[in-house]
């Protein structure tokens, strides 16, 4: 249904936008609001997160384009070689990962 410009007006006038606001932060923040559905994340993206890089910053160190790195977060490539045992690195002991990064 779609509500000409009197309807809204009128609709409006008894609306108290700043209360309505204010519920819905206080919902988000409760955690009644978000989503309902879990968010798996990918184990390549949890290394990358534990080193706290970017993804530009974590395909550039195990040698990729930004767009391949995406590309195996979602599980739509896999990456082989060299990149491979990068990965496995960052996962099992990312701080050998952030000592080279220091170096």
């Amino acid at each position: 249904m779609t509500l000409n410009d009197k309807e809204l007006l009128k609709r409006d006038a008894n609306r108290n936008i700043g209360e309505e606001l204010l519920q819905s932060i206080r919902a988000i923040k409760s955690g009644k609001v978000g989503r309902t559905t879990p968010v798996e994340i990918s184990p390549i993206a949890e290394a990358r997160h534990k080193l706290d890089l970017s993804q530009g910053e974590f395909a550039k160190l195990l040698g990729v384009s930004p767009r391949t790195l995406q590309e195996w977060e979602q599980g739509r490539r896999q990456p082989s070689g060299a990149a491979k045992s990068l990965i496995a690195i960052a996962i099992k002991r990312p701080e050998v990962l952030k000592e080279i990064l220091a170096a």
